[in-house]
C-alpha cells in the first residue's frame, strides 16, 4: 500500500497549511488541513482493508499465425473497488493497444482484450497485476498474480499448386500396399525374405550395397504415411511451415499420416485430434536433423537448408516454393 502522487499532492498541501497556521491562525488549519486529513485517513483505512480480488484465467484457443484470439479474465470481489487491471503479453503475441482497463470492480467483472498469433511457438499471457485505490485517488494497494495462460501458436500454412497435390493423392493412395500390416524398421536383408519387402531407396544409398528390408508390426498403422522433417540452424520456422503443409493435405487425402521431428514425433493416425498434435509439435519444432536411418524409413521427407525447402518421396524431389502457389490458407482445427 502507497500514496499515489495526488495522495502526496495532500500531504504537501496539508503541510502548508500547517505552517502557515503558525502565521495566521489555527483558523487556516481547521479550514484547510482537517478535511485533507480526513480525506487521506478514509483512503488508507478503505485500501488497508481491500480483500485480495480472486481472479480466473479463460484458456485462449491455439491458431495460426495471423490468426486473433480474445483473452478473458475473470475478477470477482466482495465489495466495489475502483481499480485499474494491466496483463501482460509475452513474445509471439501482440496488441493493438496496451491491455490496461480502469474500471470499477464489484461483485463479478470480466475484463477482454484482443491479441494477435503473430509467431510460431508456445507463448503465455500473463502475470496479472489489480491496482486499487480509494474513491478520492490518494491511496493504492497493488496486487500481483503469478498464473499465466499459455497459448500455441501453429505455423503458416501454405496452399499447394494442383500438381502437388496430385502427387500427394498418388502417395496417400500407395499405403495400401501394406493394409495387413504396419511398418516398424529397417532391417539387413535375410535369406528367404520376400523381394517385396525390400526398400531399394535404402539400399541404393548403402554404401556397400547391402540389401535393407521393411519389418513390420500387426498393431495400428497400416497403410500410413510417415512424413520426416529436418533443418539446419535458423531454418526452423521455414520448415514448420512447409511439414505443416504437407501433413495437413495428406490427412486432407484421407491417410493415415505419422510425424517425426529432431525434438519429438507422433505415431500414425488420422482426425482432428490428431492433426491437433502434428501441428502441436511443428508449433515448437526447433532446428535438427534426423538420423540416416530416420530418414530413409520415412515416405516423405522435408528438409531446410540455406537453399531452401525440398520435399523428397520415393519418386520425385521438389523444391517447396516451387510446389506452393504463393498463397496462404485457413484451416479449421
Amino acid at each position: 500500500m502507497r500514496l499515489t502522487r495526488r495522495g502526496w499532492t495532500v500531504v504537501a498541501a496539508a503541510g502548508g497549511a500547517v505552517a502557515l497556521s503558525w502565521q495566521y491562525g489555527p483558523r487556516a488549519l481547521n479550514a484547510v488541513v482537517v478535511p485533507l486529513v480526513v480525506v487521506l485517513l478514509a483512503g488508507l483505512v478503505t485500501v488497508s482493508r481491500t480483500d485480495r480480488p480472486r481472479v480466473t484465467r479463460q484458456p485462449v484457443a491455439e491458431g495460426f499465425v495471423g490468426e486473433h484470439r480474445t483473452v478473458t479474465v475473470t475478477i470477482e470481489t466482495d465489495s466495489p473497488l475502483a481499480a485499474t487491471v494491466r496483463d501482460t503479453v509475452g513474445d509471439g503475441l501482440s496488441t493493438a493497444t496496451a491491455p490496461v482497463a480502469a474500471i470499477t470492480l464489484e461483485d463479478e467483472q470480466t475484463v477482454t482484450y484482443d491479441i494477435e498469433l503473430a509467431h510460431r511457438g508456445s507463448h503465455r499471457v500473463g502475470p496479472l497485476e489489480i491496482v486499487v485505490s480509494d474513491v478520492a485517488g490518494l491511496v493504492e494497494r497493488r496486487f500481483a498474480y503469478t498464473d499465466r495462460t499459455p497459448v500455441l501458436v501453429y505455423p503458416q500454412l501454405h496452399e499447394l499448386g494442383r500438381g502437388a497435390v496430385d502427387d500427394l493423392q498418388a502417395l496417400a493412395g500407395v499405403t495400401d500396399r501394406h493394409e495387413r500390416e504396419a511398418f516398424d524398421h529397417l532391417r539387413e536383408y535375410r535369406r528367404g525374405d520376400p523381394l517385396r519387402d525390400v526398400h531399394w531407396k535404402s539400399a541404393a544409398k548403402h554404401p556397400d550395397g547391402e540389401l535393407l528390408v521393411r519389418e513390420y508390426d500387426d498393431g495400428e498403422g497400416a497403410g500410413a504415411v510417415t512424413v520426416a522433417a529436418g533443418c539446419f540452424a535458423g531454418c526452423d520456422d521455414e520448415l514448420a511451415a512447409a511439414a505443416a503443409t504437407v501433413v495437413t493435405a495428406l490427412l486432407e487425402q484421407g491417410a493415415s499420416v505419422g510425424l517425426v521431428v529432431p525434438n519429438g514425433r507422433e505415431p500414425p493416425g488420422a482426425g482432428r485430434e490428431h492433426h491437433r498434435s502434428l501441428l502441436g509439435l511443428l508449433a515448437v519444432v526447433g532446428a535438427g536433423d534426423l538420423d540416416e536411418r530416420t530418414r530413409q524409413a520415412a515416405d516423405v521427407l522435408v528438409r531446410t537448408d540455406a537453399h531452401g525447402t525440398t520435399i523428397v518421396t520415393d519418386d520425385s524431389k521438389l523444391p517447396f516454393d516451387e510446389v506452393t502457389s504463393g498463397d496462404h490458407r485457413e484451416v479449421t482445427v
